[in-house]
């Protein structure tokens, strides 16, 4: 049987709006530490991983801009040009100054990078079990739910 986020956490709450946006919270959080944990196995952070996904989605429309990158990013307020300047040093992407305006940068994902997502594709299986006590019925209605709650 589920815990209630009142055991959970052994608090109350002023009515059922301010318990859901608490439980949405707490549960967002438990859910990307569980995440977080598991790319830690493989020295890289979820903004990192975030970026790598984002250029080998896109590998086929060339080197990609900081700002195509980070339009897409989970986390809108991440650090670009420090996320970026790690996974160069890693060797996972490369990064070009563009000849026209030395202020952009042109970003691709290296055959290194490409390796390191295929090694972690435990982890995109393992982050499918963190709702795997969901029905499929019941995360297409969270997830209708969680675009409901976005829109406003």
């Amino acid at each position: 049987m589920p815990i209630s986020i009142e055991e959970e956490i052994k608090g109350r709450f002023r009515n059922i709006y301010h318990k859901g946006l608490i439980n949405l919270i707490y549960t967002a959080k438990q859910v990307s530490y569980k995440f977080d944990q598991s790319l830690k196995k493989h020295n890289i952070t979820e903004q990192q991983y975030n970026v790598l996904r984002i250029l080998r989605g896109f590998q086929a429309k060339g080197p990609l801009t900081i700002g195509f990158i980070k339009e897409r990013m989970l986390d809108k307020h991440s650090d670009m040009s420090r996320i970026i300047d790690r996974l160069y040093e890693k060797g996972w992407v490369t990064r070009e100054e563009n000849p026209d305006d030395r202020r952009q940068k042109s970003i691709k994902i290296t055959e290194k990078g490409l390796a390191l997502l295929n090694e972690m594709y435990h982890c995109e299986k393992e982050s499918d079990k963190l709702l795997s006590n969901l029905s499929p019925e019941e995360v297409a209605e969270l997830n209708r739910l969680l675009d409901k709650i976005r829109m406003k």
